[in-house]
This record gives structure tokens, C-alpha cells and sequence, in this order.
């Protein structure tokens, strides 16, 4: 019988339980937690922008890029607090205004133009702070948008009370301080902010007074909408209306006619005889058009001519004919 104490003999491990780590190897396979953003990886070039970012604004005594797209673009809720307006056409305009400015930003190596250096100045002269940054932090801060080496911060925009604009316009029109009669437009479901800035711009174009949108799903004055007014959004103010079937009534018990845009109208757009009263253009979405409510509100439904073979028009080139056709006959009448 083999002698099992020897050396290289195997021992004969008892049954029960054994000696173990107690634990101590659970650690070795936790993970180690969610992978870290671009800007917190120091091998990542993002995190380089962000380091010549907050070395930028050490030295300029503001907050980083990054910094403040992180604190200011999202408050309760995940709503925005913050714009920006993208673009030297809509930043020039928008410093021309006076609007509030929290910083404008800056590309390293911008290549300078008429626009870039009055937004300069204008900002410099209001004492808004400047800030350089590279082309990737500006891209990130505008979620791509074209930016054209310009962005400027502004805060949230401050909607006036739909009712108190509409009896505001038309008290000074009727002492005299204002000459043509109140023109306001209208938006019933439409939720693209583009569509928005569009009917600013003609609202402008156009000598209208506002755009009114209701509380509740429905747009509101983003950076988008800022962009695609080309600055008109800087001239036209945009009310909102808690209700927008309630706002259109009191409306006409100021003595405001309340024209509903549809394919299907009861009078023709050139055949309009309301264009030198007081007026309220409502437009629907383009898919589902005036809400029935809102339909019911309406002195009249108004359509414009269109081709047969076209089913509708986009509604801010809608309310576009809509308000040149009203200019027209207003020019024409006085």
C-alpha cells in the first residue's frame, strides 16, 4: 500500500464545507459603473475642448460652453429653459433689438464679415460677455444646427398675455397711435417650430401686430423658430392664450373678426370684405386643420385658390398669401 504522506501523493480531500474568500473575490467582477461622458474621458478630443473651453472662460471671468449647456439648457421636467440663436443673420438681428443676452459665443478663427463684427460690437457695447470657442463645442451646443461660427445664449422668452395685447392694440388704434388697423395671427394645433418662425416672418413682412398660440400642445418660440424668422421674431411679439377657444371670443367681443383658414372656406380670400377691420387669422395643422371648437368661433372660414390637383398648402404659406392679400386690399381702400 502506497504510504500516502509521501511527497507528490495526492491528499484526500474530506467531504463538508471548505475554507473560501468569505467574499473578498466579489469585487473583482463588480463593473465599474455607466461608461463616462466624451468630455470627462481624457483620451477623448471632446474632452480636450472642454479643457480649452473652461481655460477660455477662466480668463475671461464666465462660465464654460460646456458648463452652461449643462446648467442651463433643461429645467424642471426636462423643459428648456435656454435658447440659442444659430446664425449671423439671426444674431445680428437679434443684438440690433436689444433682445436679453446671457453670452455670445464665438469660433476660434472666425472669418470676419460685415455681420460678425457689428455683433461684436453690439454685444461688447451692452457689455455681453464674449466667449471663444472651438467649432465642435458650438456644434454640440446647438445640436448641429447651422451656426455659421455665431450662437448667442438668451433666456427663456417671455410670452405676453394674449388678451391684454389684443385690448392694448386695439386702444391705440382707436386714439389714433397706431394706423393700421390690428392684425393678429392665430396657430390652432400647429407644434413645428419652423412653421412658427415662418408666420413671424410674415407677420412682419406684412405690418401684422402678433401671433397668438395657445398654452397647451401647441409651439413655442425655440431656437428653431428664432432662425427661421430671420430676426422678425425680434419685431413680433408672440402672446399666449390659456384657451384658445375662450382668447378668439373675447377677441370678438372686442370687436375683432375671427377668420378661420380651410380648403373648403365659405368666402374666397380675394373676395374678402373684412380686410380693413380688425382681424384675427386662425390656422389649423396642415394634416388636421381647425379643430371643430375653434371652427365654431369663426365669423367666417376663409379659403385660398388653389389648383385642384394641390390637396393643401403648408399653413405658414397659408397665412403668407393670406396676410398679402389682406395688405393689398388695405393699401387699396385707404
Amino acid at each position: 500500500m502506497a504510504n500516502s504522506s509521501r511527497a507528490g501523493a495526492m491528499r484526500k480531500l474530506k467531504k463538508g464545507p471548505t475554507i473560501g474568500t468569505g467574499g473578498h473575490g466579489r469585487k473583482s467582477l463588480e463593473g465599474k459603473g455607466p461608461t463616462p461622458k466624451a468630455e470627462e474621458r481624457p483620451y477623448h478630443k471632446a474632452y480636450k475642448s472642454r479643457q480649452l473651453a473652461e481655460r477660455s472662460a477662466a480668463k475671461h471671468g464666465a462660465e464654460s460652453p460646456a458648463s452652461r449647456g449643462r446648467a442651463g439648457r433643461n429645467g424642471p421636467k426636462g423643459r428648456a429653459t435656454e435658447e440659442m440663436v444659430t446664425g449671423r443673420n439671426s444674431v445680428v438681428e437679434a443684438l440690433r433689438a436689444g433682445i436679453p443676452a446671457k453670452a455670445l459665443y464665438v469660433a476660434a478663427r472666425i472669418e470676419m464679415d460685415e455681420r460678425v463684427r457689428e455683433s461684436l460690437k453690439l454685444a461688447a457695447d451692452r457689455g455681453i460677455p464674449l466667449m471663444e470657442a472651438h467649432k465642435p463645442e458650438l456644434d454640440r451646443m446647438t445640436e448641429d444646427a447651422v451656426h455659421q461660427g455665431l450662437v448667442l445664449q438668451i433666456p427663456p422668452y417671455e410670452y405676453q398675455d394674449a388678451m391684454d395685447l389684443a385690448q392694448d392694440t386695439m386702444t391705440k388704434w382707436k386714439k389714433g397711435y397706431i394706423s393700421n388697423a390690428p392684425l393678429f395671427v392665430a396657430l390652432d394645433g400647429i407644434t413645428d417650430p419652423r412653421n412658427l418662425g415662418a408666420i413671424i416672418r410674415s407677420v412682419s413682412a406684412f405690418s401684422g401686430h402678433a401671433v397668438i398660440v395657445p398654452e397647451r400642445r401647441s409651439v413655442g418660440v425655440t431656437a428653431s423658430a428664432w432662425k427661421t424668422s430671420a430676426g422678425a421674431a425680434v419685431r413680433v411679439p408672440v402672446a399666449k392664450a390659456p384657451n384658445l377657444n375662450r382668447a378668439l371670443a373675447a377677441f370678438k367681443q372686442m370687436g375683432i373678426f375671427v377668420l378661420g383658414l380651410d380648403g373648403d372656406g365659405d368666402v374666397s380670400l380675394p373676395a374678402l370684405t373684412l380686410a380693413s377691420e380688425p382681424i384675427c387669422i386662425v390656422v389649423g395643422s396642415e394634416g388636421k386643420g381647425l379643430s371643430r371648437l375653434v371652427r365654431e368661433n369663426c365669423d367666417q372660414i376663409v379659403s385660398v385658390p388653389i389648383d385642384s390637383a394641390m390637396e393643401s398648402l403648408n399653413a405658414s404659406m397659408a397665412v403668407g398669401i393670406s396676410l398679402y392679400e389682406i395688405s393689398r386690399q388695405r393699401s387699396v381702400s385707404s
